[in-house]
């Protein structure tokens, strides 16, 4: 896509763009060079946070109408939505995150340590529902528009900031996370947007204050918290500045990490440790040492997800040290043996959507930065950055209907089935504030109104009142083995339960 740029003098000090090095700036203001400042007033909207803020509600809105029909659909699953319902139901009431849906018990915060998600609990309070949950994480998802495109706009105009926006909303980690159930990096991604466009735009107390509240995210985020850190000292050397101030962010990182995965997730933690130690190569000491950098690149399968990141960026990207942001996450993620790290589903990529397009913008101002201190002035801008908006728009294209956003436009995503029909009778039967086991399926539809558990967990005490399985749930085998659900289903009717509703692979019990 053309993108305009002003006419420059190199042998004009005074105008930014005739620097031949934009990494050894004399000020901040002279690093990275705003060329769209000079274009015509009547080329681009006289105020970008229009066009930024604008396109954030558009997203949000779409963002809303898929999970929020998914839900409908009876499509979202205890794992996640309904254990964080409960988590943030507990805090709403005062009171520790208590999620029976992991065990009898069990504390959230020794699963994985992410306190901000109690910011919602006045919300959830006012409206205690899950549709509380999508909304906001749909409102914070789309707030990572916002820095992306204003700063693009700054940088190369209002028709690579509307694209590079819209790319950003629609990007394929971020659209797959909006829609899938809910999850604590809901906080991560807009906090990662705005350090990483300050880191960009050399404002290093900003990208500071932005990235520290990923601390209280997720426990593996200090060390992209430290990674910031690192970037402000090494912009700090280049500016002849001391890097004392970006150091001590990176140790604040590395501290805070140590501290949670050390001591406060086994303090909280039934098990008395950090439960996902075994997912690291190695760490079970299965496996030599020696192999665990070997598994950062096999199977083939990494290798896609790290070509599919560089290509959402343009490949352009890679020429911005913003994005070596990724390398903590993607660190874990290559090195664990989970299969569902590797790959381009789920919800782990969308904390690094908003580095790759921050990183983008970052290339593109230097790109054409070194272009313009090279040549005569020139109307458009260079190949390499019209070919990385190129590649950026085709991946967004051919993405879209590969992930959850084309839902809004389908009709059949909207309709309503027999099966649905059946399914909403059947839990109308179940009252509110009883206790219930249900399926994956079945339980996040249940949370908002009931004490909810798994299926699959052995009964503590009477038993639950309620029994609610969907036998033709596709997820019903994860997170409860399918031989563990037909276990409790036969203790159940040893017990006495009897039988409200048996139909199509529907199962209603009742405590006697």
């Amino acid at each position: 896509m053309p993108v305009a740029l002003p006419p420059t003098n190199p042998s004009n000090p005074s105008n930014p763009t005739s620097r031949a090095d934009p990494d050894t700036p004399t000020t901040p203001a002279d690093t990275h060079p705003h060329p769209a400042d000079d274009r015509p007033r009547t080329n681009r909207p006289r105020h970008p946070a229009t066009l930024a803020w604008g396109l954030a509600a558009a997203f949000a809105a779409l963002y809303t109408c898929v999970a929020v029909n998914r839900h409908r659909r009876g499509l979202t699953k205890a794992y996640d939505l309904g254990i964080f319902e409960q988590a943030i139901r507990a805090y709403a009431h005062g009171r520790a995150p208590i999620v029976p849906l992991k065990a009898p018990g069990y504390d959230l915060l020794g699963d994985h340590f992410h306190p901000l998600i109690a910011v919602l609990a006045p919300a959830y309070r006012a409206f205690p529902s899950p549709l509380t949950l999508m909304v906001a994480q749909a409102l914070l998802m789309a707030l990572a528009i916002v820095p992306i495109t204003t700063w693009a706009h700054q940088v190369a105009g209002p028709r690579a900031a509307l694209l590079l926006g819209c790319a950003t909303g629609a990007s394929w980690g971020i659209v797959r996370a909006a829609a899938d159930d809910f999850h604590e990096i809901a906080f991560a991604v807009p906090l990662l947007a705005f350090a990483a466009t300050a880191l960009g735009r050399r404002r290093p107390l900003a990208a500071a204050l932005w990235s520290l509240p990923l601390l209280l995210v997720k426990e593996d985020l200090g060390l992209t918290v430290a990674a910031v850190g690192l970037l402000i000292a090494w912009q700090a050397r280049r500016d002849r500045r001391t890097p004392l101030p970006g150091l001590a962010l990176a140790a604040v990182g590395v501290a805070a990490t140590a501290f949670i995965l050390l001591v406060v997730l086994p303090a909280l933690n039934p098990h008395g440790s950090f439960d996902y130690w075994q997912q690291l190569d190695g760490a079970d000491g299965h496996s030599p040492a020696w192999a665990v950098p070997l598994r950062l690149g096999w199977p083939p399968l990494k290798w896609l997800l790290l070509f599919l990141l560089a290509a959402t960026g343009g490949f352009l990207c890679l020429r911005s040290p913003l994005l070596l942001l990724c390398a903590p996450t993607l660190l874990w993620r290559l090195l664990s043996t989970n299969p569902h790290h590797w790959g381009v589903s789920y919800h782990y990529s969308a904390v690094l959507m908003p580095i790759v397009f921050a990183a983008l913008v970052d290339a593109v101002c230097r790109t054409s930065t070194e272009r313009n201190a090279r040549t005569a002035p020139a109307p458009t801008a260079s190949h390499p950055v019209r070919r990385a908006l190129a590649v950026t728009a085709l991946v967004t294209v051919v993405s879209l209907p590969l992930y959850p956003l084309h839902e809004a436009v389908m009709p059949e995503a909207w309709s309503t089935s027999p099966r649905l029909t059946e399914t909403r009778a059947m839990l109308r039967l179940i009252p509110d504030d009883t206790t219930v086991a249900a399926s994956n399926r079945l339980a996040a539809q249940l949370t908002g109104r009931a004490d909810v558990t798994l299926v699959c967990q052995d009964a503590v005490g009477p038993g639950p009142e309620w029994v609610a399985v969907d036998l033709r749930d596709p997820s019903v085998w994860s997170p409860c083995a399918t031989a563990a659900t037909a276990r409790m289903l036969a203790a159940y009717q040893e017990y006495g339960y009897y039988r409200m509703v048996d139909r199509d692979g529907l199962l209603l019990l009742k405590r006697p």
